[in-house]
């Protein structure tokens, strides 16, 4: 059974980071592109950041400006967003996901983590 579990969302105080996991299983994630995206209140989901999965690229959003990264750990069948510089624009849950057709590709078969909260506060 193929899942996605998201964790390390929280709250966190403007300026501070964050490291977001996106666990995989049922599946091997070096085998398919992941992304992460995010839905604030009010607002249509959004894409923030991908990798791909045949050169390790990454594709981000212009609002991560350098901020946050994607990363994979094969070993642990994980993939990580580091945020850092958070700022309070950045409130929303994060999801990641799989991108089977690659980056920017929507497909009807790709699968979605539960989502995992991100506030910025002070």
């Amino acid at each position: 059974q193929v899942q996605l579990v998201e964790s390390g969302g929280g709250l966190v105080q403007p300026g501070g980071s964050l490291r977001l996991s996106c666990a995989a299983s049922g599946f091997t994630l070096n085998n398919v592109a992941i992304g992460w995206y995010r839905q604030a209140p009010g607002k249509e989901r959004e894409a923030v950041i991908c990798l791909t999965s045949n050169d390790g690229s990454t594709y981000d959003a212009d609002f991560v400006k350098g901020r946050f990264t994607i990363s994979r750990d094969t070993s642990a069948n994980t993939v990580y967003l580091q945020m850092n510089s958070l700022k309070p624009e950045d409130t929303a849950v994060y999801y990641c996901a799989t991108r089977y057709l690659g980056c920017g590709v929507d497909y009807r078969n790709d699968y979605w983590g539960q989502g995992t909260q991100v506030t910025v506060s002070s």
